[in-house]
């Protein structure tokens, strides 16, 4: 603190009000963030960040190589047009149609918060509304303006791994 003539001088209120203020500005700007440095303006997701496709194009899952990664579930818990949220791992897995299943980064690019639930073909995040298209993680409604993350996942049986 500052002293003038040899008495303490105190923090005004509103010095002390502008400096908190200053500090939870900042807090919300870096929560805002999206953590990408790839953020797309209309929400359309580049093929850098389109799910990886397990079926090989076949329409069936390929075969794993049995090795690695981390065990998500089984192909059953995964309904068709729809999807699962694996929030321990922050990862959803989606199977767009049959046999082809996508992963996809649980956390919602708005403002960090865990997607919760999948329905009638859209990932959605209860914080703010966002929601996601389940074929290839990209904005179907915002506030978000950027596609979710690809995540790689694989199907060996009836496995799905996250690579």
């Amino acid at each position: 603190m500052a002293e003038s003539s040899g008495i303490p001088v105190s923090p005004t209120r509103r010095g002390v009000v502008a400096a908190a203020g200053g500090a939870g500005l900042a807090a919300v700007l870096t929560a805002c963030g999206s953590g990408s440095s790839s953020d797309s303006s209309d929400g359309a997701s580049s093929g850098s960040s389109a799910a990886q496709d397990t079926t090989g194009g076949s329409g069936t899952p390929s075969a794993g190589g049995g090795g690695g990664g981390t065990a998500l579930g089984t192909t059953s818990e995964i309904p068709v047009g729809g999807g699962k949220v694996f929030a321990d791992q922050k990862v959803v897995v989606t199977q767009p149609s049959a046999g082809q299943f996508k992963g996809f980064s649980a956390v919602c690019t708005h403002q960090g918060c865990t997607v919760a639930k999948v329905s009638d073909g859209l990932i959605e995040c209860p914080c703010h509304g966002s929601a996601f298209h389940v074929a290839d993680g990209s904005v179907a409604q915002g506030p978000a303006t950027a596609a979710l993350p690809a995540k790689s996942v694989t199907v060996s049986g009836d496995k799905i791994t996250l690579a």
